[in-house]
């Protein structure tokens, strides 16, 4: 007896429907690589499982972009829509842009210059004086930068030392005042008698002795 015919519908079970979908996998990426092999087709097989995750399969032959703009050009379909077909137009613009200005650098830098008519060199001679001539202002708005933050730092130096100055001439002033203070003292102590009298604390005690 034949196998029953399984009816194609949603599976429930969370469980079979995994164990399903692996075989089933397993099953369409095993035949893509098949007809690759035995039919020499170009094959680009995409899967995306409930869980997010991607399976896929591209013959050895090829590649997926190489497939997508074949099946651009034979279908007639647009994958993209106008603001991706914008974008590459840009991106190609600035590739353009970019070789020109490398062909530039290396026409500044004196490189391949042989292919160039006169009235290029001509350009080329201006474009050089231009970029000279802003390259030497620079150098002087350095240059007075440079001069101006020496003399600033000059009129800074020469207030620290003035400040310095100020502050020994105080420090030595105090030290003069110290000196004559003890020299005072001194002189103090020796104006005062070298013997006196001791008078006792309490009046009887001279009784006693």
């Amino acid at each position: 007896m034949g196998r029953g015919k399984i009816e194609i519908k949603r599976i429930e079970n969370s469980s079979n429907r995994q164990v399903t979908y692996s075989k089933r996998k397993n099953g369409i990426l095993k035949k893509a690589k098949e007809i690759t092999v035995l039919c020499d087709a170009q094959v680009s097989l995409i899967i995306f499982a409930a869980s997010g995750k991607m399976h896929d399969y591209i013959s050895p032959s090829t590649t997926l972009i190489d497939i997508l703009e074949r099946y651009h050009k034979t279908s007639g379909k647009r994958l993209w829509d106008a603001k991706h077909e914008n974008l590459n137009n840009e991106i190609e613009r600035l590739k353009k842009e970019n070789d020109g200005m490398q062909v530039e650098l290396r026409h500044l830098k004196g490189d391949d210059i042989n292919s160039l008519n006169y009235k290029e060199l001509m350009n080329l001679e201006d474009a050089l004086e231009n970029g000279l001539l802003t390259i030497r202002q620079k150098q002087r708005e350095l240059y007075r930068m440079v001069k101006r933050n020496g003399k600033i730092l000059e009129e800074e130096n020469r207030e620290l030392n003035f400040i310095l100055q100020q502050q020994q001439r105080m420090e030595g002033g105090r030290e003069m005042d110290n000196d004559h203070f003890d020299e005072s003292g001194r002189d103090f102590n020796s104006q005062m008698p070298f013997s006196f009298r001791v008078q006792p604390m309490q009046p009887n005690l001279h009784e006693r002795i």
